[in-house]
Order: structure tokens, then C-alpha cells, then sequence
């Protein structure tokens, strides 16, 4: 089995694994990592973040953003331009946001274009994560594509429940920083020894 397909195989294990769990654990855990984050000191020294609006099996992240607006963070939310590919978008407020070709809550293609080297700090999704700093995503390919030129701290946020290791990485797979779970925040082992394993 190629690591491609092991990849595969897990996503759909875990993705079966996230309906089984319970709203009020789901709620509990994000409220957790809500604190978790914005207890973080790179996340208190960030001038501009960038962060994904979760679906509806995913950590909510409304509030977080919400409180970023209130620190006097620019904040930009992923757009998807093309295949595979997205754009950092920068917005005012959660209203400015509209549904997207997956359902998925995106700023408007004429919101302000938020370069990668402007970006100090990024809130990744994930189906699965590990205290390694590997990333399981969901298989399009956008945030590797993205984060493959962008300089940021990379913070994976990962419900404990939907924690998983190892995870079969490819040469393009992006290592994380930090994992934010419900526990708290772990800082990874260093991207660059991470990335050097692929040389």
C-alpha cells in the first residue's frame, strides 16, 4: 500500500470516527482550545492571522476569529480560487463571509489579497494531527499548495479525540509548529529537521 493510499485509508477511518462524536464534547473541547490559543505568546505578538471557518464537524472557530477582530488582529480567511489552490482574504467582521462551492464560509473575491510573507501566525484545519507535527488533511491539496510558500508559524488545532500517530507523510505533506488540542498547546519538534527527513 502506497503512503497515498494509507492516507486515504485513515482519512476515511477518522472521518467516520468525527460524526461519532458528542456536541457536548465537541463544545467543551472548543472552548478549550479557543483559551489555548489566544493564551499563546506568538499568538498575542501576531499582528496579522490568518484561520479557517470550520464546518460543521469541525472545531468552531467564530469565536476565535471573533476575538482576533477584538485584539486589533487583521485577519484573513482562505479563499479557493482554483483547484487546489487559495488565497488569504482579509476581513472586517464574520458577516462579510458567504457561502462557498463546498458550503464552506469564504471572504468575497474583492476582499483585500493577504500576501504569505504578511502573515505572522496561521490556524490550520486538519481531519487528524500529532504531537510530531504531522498533518492528515483532507486530501485536496490547498493548505500543503499554500503553506508550501508561506513563512508562518503553523498552528494545527485538533480535537484530542481526533489525535492519531504515526501519520504516512509525503515529500509535499507541510509540518506544523504547534498542535492545539483540548490538553493544551505542544510545540513541535522543528519544521526544518521535520522537512529534512523528505531530503
Amino acid at each position: 500500500m502506497t503512503k497515498r493510499e494509507e492516507k486515504k485509508r485513515l482519512r476515511r477511518l477518522l472521518l467516520e470516527r468525527v460524526q461519532t462524536l458528542l456536541p457536548a464534547y465537541c463544545r467543551k473541547a472548543d472552548e478549550a482550545i479557543y483559551r489555548h490559543v489566544v493564551s499563546l505568546p506568538a499568538y498575542q505578538a501576531a499582528r496579522t492571522v490568518c484561520a479557517y471557518v470550520g464546518m460543521a464537524h469541525e472545531i468552531d472557530t467564530k469565536p476565535l476569529i471573533k476575538r482576533m477582530l477584538a485584539d486589533g488582529k487583521r485577519v484573513g480567511v482562505p479563499l479557493c480560487v482554483g483547484k487546489g489552490v487559495m488565497e488569504m482574504r482579509e476581513i472586517g467582521g464574520l458577516d462579510e463571509l458567504q457561502a462557498g462551492t463546498w458550503g464552506i464560509l469564504e471572504p468575497s473575491p474583492n476582499a483585500p489579497l493577504l500576501q504569505p510573507d504578511e502573515i505572522d501566525l496561521g490556524l490550520i484545519p486538519c481531519v487528524s494531527g500529532n504531537e510530531a507535527g504531522q498533518r492528515l488533511g483532507y486530501g485536496g491539496g490547498f493548505y500543503d499548495a499554500y503553506l508550501a510558500k508561506a513563512p508562518f508559524l503553523r498552528v494545527l488545532l485538533c480535537r484530542n479525540a481526533m489525535m492519531t500517530a504515526p501519520i504516512p507523510m509525503e515529500l509535499h505533506d507541510a509540518a506544523m509548529d504547534i498542535v492545539v488540542s483540548e490538553d493544551g498547546a505542544v510545540h513541535c519538534r522543528s519544521r526544518k529537521k521535520f522537512e529534512e527527513v523528505f531530503r
